[in-house]
This record gives C-alpha cells, sequence and structure tokens, in this order.
C-alpha cells in the first residue's frame, strides 16, 4: 500500500523520461530503464496525480516507451531536434518530425513542443522555423510552443524575436541563474509557464563525497558544504534539492526522473514535506553548474 503524498506538491511534479530512452545521468548505474520498470514508473506516478510527461526525439526510444505504455491521458511534451545543416524545407521537416513522434507516442496531439536548440531560431532560417511551429500549432498538432535553454542568457536573445509560450530551464540549489538574473520572475509575470530541471543536477547532489566523480574534486569544499547542511539539518539531500525547487513562485513543473519505483516513491514522500529554510550555497560556475561541460571518464 502506498502512503498518501501531498496532493498540490506532487502536481507540480513532472515526470523526466530521458532514462526511459537511454543511459542518462552522472549517478546513473543502472543504465536504461528496462520497459517492465518504466511500465510500474509511469502507473505509479499516475497514481500520485502526476500528469505530465517530459520526453525528446532524441531520448532515444523513449517516446516508443511512453507509445506502448499508452499516454494518452497525460500532458505530454517533446521537443524538436536541431534543424540539419542541409534541408530543403523547413515546415516539411518539422511537420514530419512531430508527426512520427505522436506516431511513436501514439497520442493525436501534444501538449507542447519544445525546441532543443532553440538558437535555431536566431539563424537564417529561424524565420521559417517559427513560420513552421506556428502554422502547425494551428493546424492542431500541439497546444503550445516553447523552448528548452540550458542558460538564461539564451532569453536575452530570444526574446527579441519570439516569446514562448513555456521554457524548460535548469534550477536547482547551486544552479540560482534563473532567479538572480530576474528573468524567473520576469517570465512569471508576463505569463510564460516555466518548467525546471536538473533540480538534482543529475544526482550530483544526491551523492556522497565517496562515490562523486574525480572530476568535481575543484567544488569539493562547496559540495561538502551542502552534505554538511543536509546533515546538519537531519534532512535527506532530496528532500532539501526537491524542496527548494518546489518552494519557487512562478515555477508550473518541477521535472523529476528516476531509475526505479523506489527513487520515485522518495520524491514523492519528498514532496509532501514541509519546506525548509536552504543555505546560501550556489555557484556561477558553468563547468560545475552545465552537464554538457563536464569531462567524466
Amino acid at each position: 500500500m502506498h502512503e498518501e503524498v501531498d496532493s498540490d506538491m506532487t502536481s507540480r511534479l513532472a515526470l523526466g523520461t530521458a532514462q526511459l530512452g537511454l543511459r542518462y545521468g552522472v549517478a546513473n548505474t543502472v543504465g536504461q530503464v528496462p520497459r517492465h520498470a518504466a511500465y510500474s514508473i509511469l502507473e505509479r506516478a499516475a497514481q500520485a496525480g502526476i500528469d505530465t510527461l517530459d520526453t525528446a526525439i532524441a531520448y532515444g526510444d523513449s517516446e516508443a516507451c511512453l507509445g506502448e505504455y499508452g499516454v494518452a491521458d497525460w500532458h505530454v511534451i517533446t521537443k524538436l531536434p536541431a534543424l540539419p545543416n542541409t534541408l530543403a524545407n523547413v515546415e516539411t521537416w518539422v511537420e514530419s518530425q512531430v508527426v512520427c513522434s505522436l506516431e511513436r507516442l501514439r497520442i493525436p496531439r501534444l501538449g507542447a513542443l519544445l525546441l532543443h536548440r532553440p538558437m535555431d531560431l536566431l539563424g537564417e532560417r529561424g524565420p521559417q522555423l517559427l513560420q513552421a511551429l506556428h502554422s502547425l500549432r494551428q493546424g492542431g498538432l500541439f497546444e503550445a510552443i516553447g523552448v528548452s535553454i540550458y542558460a538564461p542568457d539564451e532569453l536575452d536573445r530570444l526574446w527579441k524575436v519570439f516569446r514562448p509560450d513555456l521554457v524548460q530551464v535548469p534550477l536547482n540549489v547551486l544552479d540560482r541563474r534563473l532567479i538572480h538574473t530576474g528573468w524567473l520572475d520576469r517570465l512569471h509575470k508576463v505569463g510564460v509557464r516555466v518548467h525546471i530541471r536538473s533540480v538534482f543536477l543529475q544526482g550530483l547532489l544526491l551523492m556522497s563525497a565517496q562515490s562523486r566523480p574525480d572530476y568535481f574534486q575543484p567544488w569539493r569544499e562547496l559540495l561538502d558544504a551542502w552534505s554538511a547542511w543536509c546533515c546538519e539539518h537531519r534532512c535527506s539531500a532530496l528532500r532539501s534539492a526537491l524542496g527548494f525547487a518546489l518552494a519557487q513562485k512562478g515555477v508550473e513543473r518541477v521535472i523529476v526522473g528516476v531509475d526505479s519505483i523506489s527513487q520515485l516513491e522518495d520524491i514523492l514522500e519528498a514532496s509532501a514535506q514541509p519546506p525548509l529554510p536552504l543555505p546560501d550555497l550556489y555557484s556561477d560556475n558553468l563547468k560545475l553548474l552545465e552537464p554538457s561541460r563536464w569531462m567524466l571518464k
């Protein structure tokens, strides 16, 4: 029997599905989640009141896995890959990508389509891409158009040509750029939906000092201070990190990815706990904050 959880906070969670289609995360020790385990995770998430799934065409066979399970009752968000260098017709390509996604997902319409490389909008084919997105939304293939960004400064450039319906962006205890730049408040005020990811920094915030890869040695003092704070307050790193994310006003969904049903149960339990005051710990070092820059063996 599952314990009751705070439905208000749980409903603000979205399930990230990269792990269902490929090996993902610095703390991942099991590889891609097997199909039977993926179905159990989806079933439990739905039971707990989570209604949003985040996936991408680039996430291996994640979309196919979701389609096989059946996700017609979910709000499904997927992401369009970067425009190929040689492309005869942008609108035809975009439509083909979206239609194939819908076929894999076995649903008639997406909750939102995000650009995995939104800087394509600033290139010479940007106007064609934007026109294609608006045309396909008008045709009913998706409800909202958005962007998946790695840093708030991308919004400084994108805002001049496009105001998205939805922005997906990293935000966690150590990475507070979205807050410090003022973009979280600005997006909220103009009605742009915000979904945050990397709330556990790909699992780094949950790792013990002994299990951290050597790459993170330059930030040992900062990471040890985070672990010490959690220990001092007798609170798990998971609860503290998730509580920070859920406490942010203006955030519609907090995206969490899991490798197992037990991880999901831990997240559901943590989401039901009252918020905690958090330490004034953060970093501006991109070599720590952006996993794409990590040089892991």
